[in-house]
């Protein structure tokens, strides 16, 4: 039972063309730009800034932006030269195939099965709480009842939740351009209200507000049980708020609100020019972001003191204190735009990561079937946006949602040791983007990824690990016996690229 066997770049390329499994190349790097910063400016623009300004790092969370986008910066770097040099379906998933093998390769698609369902499933239920604020502006008041899952304020099913995960199911099924262009109209809608929110507020910022730029330090009381994060168990270092300590400590936190822009990697297959257009649209959306992230910051952080931003809406509360209320709404409505995009992008890549695996046969291949007329892997797009629509209409999903963070972290830390296996085992390979200072950049990326998620808590770690356990157990009983490299490897198909053991 070979469980490091890999599949090679060769071979893995030339999957893509098989008769019935081939997608259509048709985003440009634009695309996959818009792509990214639709995935990435979602409820974190507005609601995290705030919280983590008043409880880490003051006005200095800029700062903490910053820093976190260096972090990503170095998995993307990562990720650029790895889908510029395989552009195919499946991300990390793929990724691993090509150099860890194939049950590494199994692992992280279950993992990114996990990260990019139940992540679509969680901004799905945040997307139905913004649009009922939106309709209770207009005076449209919907019953608690379709508004929460069972057990939660009444409820009993989340139907705005359900209605968008199937209309963006839909719209995915119909084809990856026609998704492209609607996420690119609305992804201008929220660009333009985050501009927006940036230039009104810069006429309500006081300098007063940003003295001290970093408040001093302070200890926090220590978390107990499964909520402790794992750094607090292992070293018994408790989190501090504020200082250069709290600024370090906020990275770990606002690190979260880059999440997504791996998600460009999984359409590899379908970019027009995916050595020159993945690496622009994985760095570009990455800095596009950045940029917004910090001015928000800035921006929330001078138009009220940090210590009395509010939890929940930090935006609209400080245009409140200002006397301009009516930005509230328009904050609404770019939360909505963003989440909407949030949600396709999610669905998008993890249909793509089901259909990268099921034509390796490590899931029933009849998913990997592509629509005749539409070009897109209908079949497993329909089924995972049912599973998400379940997900998130009858079930409450907010002690899940680390689970999205520590999925993606254990991703970007896997690409970026694969780079520097793939640079030992292969380095005639033609390399469109090479991340440069290799090994060191690598290493520095996998340092930052485990310091992050050493600051989760301990409860997150173990239901990852039961997650994987999960995995693991299929693999043995399903994945293992219809892998199409074992059978290559098995009859020595003629014509066909062997995997490398």
């Amino acid at each position: 039972m070979n469980l490091l066997r890999t599949k090679s770049v060769e071979q893995s390329i030339q999957d893509t063309e098989e008769p019935g499994h081939r997608l259509r190349r048709e985003l440009s790097a634009l695309d996959l730009v818009m792509f990214g910063v639709g995935v990435l400016i979602g409820t974190g623009i507005f609601v995290l800034t705030g919280q983590v300004a008043r409880d880490k790092a003051g006005p200095a969370v800029a700062l903490s932006f910053v820093l976190a986008a260096v972090v990503c910066g170095l998995a993307a770097l990562c990720y650029a030269e790895f889908s510029s040099t395989v552009p195919v379906a499946g991300s990390a998933y793929t990724f691993s195939y090509a150099t860890l093998g194939e049950f590494p390769a199994w692992v992280i698609g279950w993992d990114l099965i996990l990260e990019l369902a139940l992540g679509a499933a969680v901004v799905s239920v945040g997307w139905s709480g913004y649009a009922a604020s939106l309709l209770d502006d207009a005076h449209i008041h919907l019953p608690d009842a379709i508004l929460h899952p069972p057990g939660e304020s009444g409820g009993v099913v989340n139907v705005p939740a359900i209605v968008l995960v199937l209309l963006v199911t839909g719209l995915l099924v119909l084809g990856v351009k026609v998704s492209s262009r609607v996420n690119a109209v609305v992804v201008t809608i929220k660009l333009f209200v985050v501009l927006l929110v940036i230039v009104a507020g810069l006429f309500f910022v006081k300098g007063d507000n940003y003295r001290p730029f970093i408040p001093p330090s302070k200890s926090n009381p220590s978390v107990e049980g499964g909520e402790a994060p794992l750094i607090q168990v292992l070293f018994g270092i408790t989190p501090v708020s504020y200082g250069w300590l709290g600024v370090f400590a906020a990275v770990s936190v606002v690190f979260f609100a880059y999440i997504g822009f791996d998600i460009v990697a999984t359409a590899a297959e379908e970019a027009r020019r995916p050595q020159r257009d993945l690496p622009i649209g994985l760095i570009g959306s990455l800095v596009v972001t950045a940029v917004l992230y910090a001015a928000v910051s800035l921006v929330v952080t001078g138009m009220r003191d940090y210590t009395k931003l509010s939890e929940d809406a930090p935006l609209a509360d400080a245009f409140k204190a200002v006397g301009h209320p009516a930005f509230a709404t328009v904050i609404s409505v770019g939360a909505v735009a963003g989440l909407t995009t949030v949600v396709l992008i999610l669905l998008l890549g993890q249909s793509r990561v089901f259909f990268a695996m099921s034509r390796d046969g490590l899931l029933p291949a009849w998913l990997s079937a592509v629509h005749p007329r539409f070009g897109t892997p209908y079949r497993s797009t329909v089924i995972m946006g049912v599973i998400v629509a379940v997900l998130s209409g009858l079930i409450p999903l907010a002690k899940l949602a680390e689970l999205v963070n520590i999925g993606t972290l254990f991703a970007f830390l896997v690409v970026s040791v694969g780079v520097l296996i793939l640079r030992r085992t292969r380095p005639e390979l033609p390399r469109a983007f090479r991340v440069p200072l290799v090994p060191l950049l690598p290493v520095l990326s996998v340092l930052a990824c485990l310091f992050v998620m050493i600051n989760l808590p301990v409860e997150t770690w173990l239901r990852f690990l039961a997650w994987m356990a999960v995995g693991a157990v299929l693999y043995a009983v399903y994945g293992h016996r219809h892998s199409r490299l074992r059978r290559r490897e098995a009859v020595d198909v003629p014509g066909d690229v062997p995997g490398k053991s």
